[in-house]
């Protein structure tokens, strides 16, 4: 039995999903689409078990997960095998640990590989292609523990209704416990993405959509609900209700933020709420239409929006290195729609042993097992290739990582230097009335750690203590236990910001106020690639623009405006970060150099 208007749930999850993907920056929480198709699912697969256990007091297990590998797996191959030649347009650093990658997709463990390589859902560096399966990687997770529970469960029930509540009641523990976990887990967190990926945090969504599926199935209802809906719905109010929860889900999409706390403490939960809402009110509409056609472009868009989601992220991460977001959008909608069309409509029917009709004439699978045979072969054998070429980690990494070493081992040799030095030897150069060491002290990020060689070969007399992932506060530690021990030099610069916690104003705020006398203080502002007006970084780079004409020791050196009018220094990275690219490093380094010279020029702090 096909519910009508449940389409509309599956092309409102695909649709935020793409345009977050494809216009990050404006469409900022089109991630929670993936909360409403795992909604949907956990209702779906509930309510169809219930179903089942309903008609014939059994729930065959086995034949559940042969149902599902069929319809995860084959469009999971088929995607992996049509995207790989396309990463000939790009360079190396695309396929990087291209084989964990593709073992990691195609063995559900996506959110586990990239927790522990330490992933993030939105890449600071070179997306991996295939991290969106870590949605996939849940999703079987969900159905290999769930359909064994429900198994477990019929087991021990002797009715259908004792059944159902005991599915009721095990959602309702399973939802509140995971959104707990997510709720608890947010706490104090700067990087979001371990708790998004992880199932225990993450699953809920199955759960609420279970309790659903538990209450208002497909076939057999709960009494209740039955009798609810021949009392109480009618047809517009139906409508009204499943159009209001999807208009909630478009306006939700709008204003979350992945980097905001907020999110994981309310708002996937209330994702999953006006997800759950909508699929009551189309179930209800179902019942109410049965005289009225669903339109089929609806149930296309429905049937491909797997496949569709499938594709189009890696596709786009390509595609958007060759041509502008918007031709690259189009691009990826297109060749999406024409694959997973042909997964769903000719080559999943074929593997499950139902003939095709193609250009009136009938395809059985054995007339295509030659051809299939020999693209999987072909397929394979260049998929080898590209992984015995892949790097282990990107270019961008391979610098931070070089450059962070090179900085300890900096810092170890100072210490040796300071600890075997005769005592007669000449001090550092300082300021005969203040003490204060001469020269510059800079303390940045990542940003600052990808350049930090270039900017030791081409400045003198400063110290660079950088490092990935440093807010504010953390800056302000490293400026306190260098002003603590007589190391912090008379110009003190700060490139921080491109990592900015919703305090960023209290935290710079702190840096100004204990800050000794006797220092210049330069904000270089940050610039990230993907950042519009909403973000923490850009509202930082503004708010320090304003600075100088209240504090006179403070100069602005603003990288953010260097960094925008030269956007071709960027290409092919993933537009924040330039570690290893002298073209790049060196507008940073005339970026603070000429902050240096202005802040020569004003008075220090007194």
């Amino acid at each position: 039995m096909r519910i009508k208007w449940f389409s509309l749930i599956r092309i409102t999850g695909l649709i935020c999903v793409l345009l977050y993907h494809f216009f990050q920056m404006r469409y900022t929480g089109g991630f929670i689409g993936v909360d409403i198709f795992f909604t949907f699912s956990g209702y779906l697969i509930t309510a169809l078990i219930i179903d089942e256990f309903s008609r014939s007091q059994k729930f065959r297990l086995r034949d559940f997960y042969y149902r599902r590998v069929m319809r995860i797996l084959p469009p999971l191959v088929l995607m992996i095998c049509i995207v790989l030649p396309f990463t000939l347009l790009v360079g190396k650093d695309y396929i990087t640990d291209l084989t964990r990658q593709i073992t990691s997709a195609v063995g559900f463990v996506t959110n586990i590989f990239e927790i522990k390589t330490g992933g993030t859902y939105e890449s600071r560096f070179i997306p991996h292609l295939f991290v969106h399966t870590w949605s996939l990687a849940i999703e079987v997770q969900f159905y290999l523990i769930w359909g064994f529970l429900l198994y477990l469960l019929t087991k021990v029930s002797t009715s259908v209704k004792q059944f159902r509540l005991r599915v009721l009641a095990g959602s309702a523990l399973l939802a509140v416990g995971s959104a707990t976990a997510m709720y608890l887990g947010a706490q104090g967190l700067s990087e979001f993405s371990p708790i998004y990926f992880s199932s225990v945090t993450h699953i809920f969504p199955f759960f609420v959509g279970s309790v659903l599926g538990s209450i208002a199935g497909i076939q057999d209802l709960m009494p209740a609900f039955s009798a609810s809906v021949e009392k109480h719905w009618t047809k517009n109010k139906a409508l009204a209700f499943m159009v209001i929860n999807l208009a909630l889900l478009f306006i939700l999409a709008y204003f979350l933020r992945f980097d905001r706390r907020e999110t994981y403490m309310f708002g996937f939960i209330l994702a999953s709420l006006f997800a759950a809402g909508a699929i009551f009110g189309a179930n209800i509409l179902h019942r109410k239409t049965l005289d009225v056609k669903e339109p089929q472009i609806f149930v296309y868009l429905a049937d491909i929006s797997y496949s569709v989601y499938l594709f189009h992220w890696p596709l786009f991460v390509v595609l958007s290195k060759q041509f502008s977001n918007g031709i690259a959008a189009l691009l990826t909608t297109i060749l999406s729609v024409i694959f997973a069309s042909f997964s769903y409509y000719f080559l999943e029917p074929l593997l499950r042993g139902k003939p095709v009709s193609l250009v009136g004439r009938e395809v059985n699978f054995k007339q295509i097992v030659t051809p299939l045979g020999g693209f999987m072969t072909l397929a394979i054998g260049f998929g080898v290739f590209l992984c015995l070429q892949a790097p282990t980690i990107s270019s961008l990494e391979e610098n931070l990582m070089l450059g962070g070493i090179q900085q300890d081992v900096g810092k170890l040799d100072m210490a040796y230097a300071k600890a075997t030095a005769p005592k007669n030897e000449t001090p550092v150069a300082a300021d005969q009335n203040t003490g204060i060491p001469a020269g510059t002290t800079i303390i940045g990020d990542s940003v600052t750690l990808g350049s930090r060689s270039y900017l030791l070969e081409h400045m003198t007399d400063v110290d660079i203590d950088a490092e990935g992932n440093r807010t504010m506060n953390l800056a302000y530690d490293v400026l306190m236990n260098l002003q603590n021990s007589g190391q912090l030099r008379k110009n003190v610069v700060i490139c921080i910001g491109t990592n900015s916690l919703d305090d960023y104003q209290e935290q710079t705020q702190k840096v100004i106020n204990d800050l000794k006398p006797g220092h210049h203080l330069i904000f270089i502002t940050p610039h990230d690639g993907h950042a519009d007006s909403s973000y923490n970084s850009y509202k930082l780079g503004v708010w320090e623009r304003t600075l100088p004409s209240k504090y006179k020791f403070i100069t602005i050196g603003d990288w953010d405006q260097v960094a925008r009018a030269h956007q071709e220094v960027f290409e092919g990275t993933d537009g924040t970060h330039f570690g290893g690219r002298e073209d790049a490093s060196k507008l940073y380094l005339d970026c603070i150099q000429d902050a240096l010279k202005r802040a020569e020029k004003t008075p220090v702090k007194k």
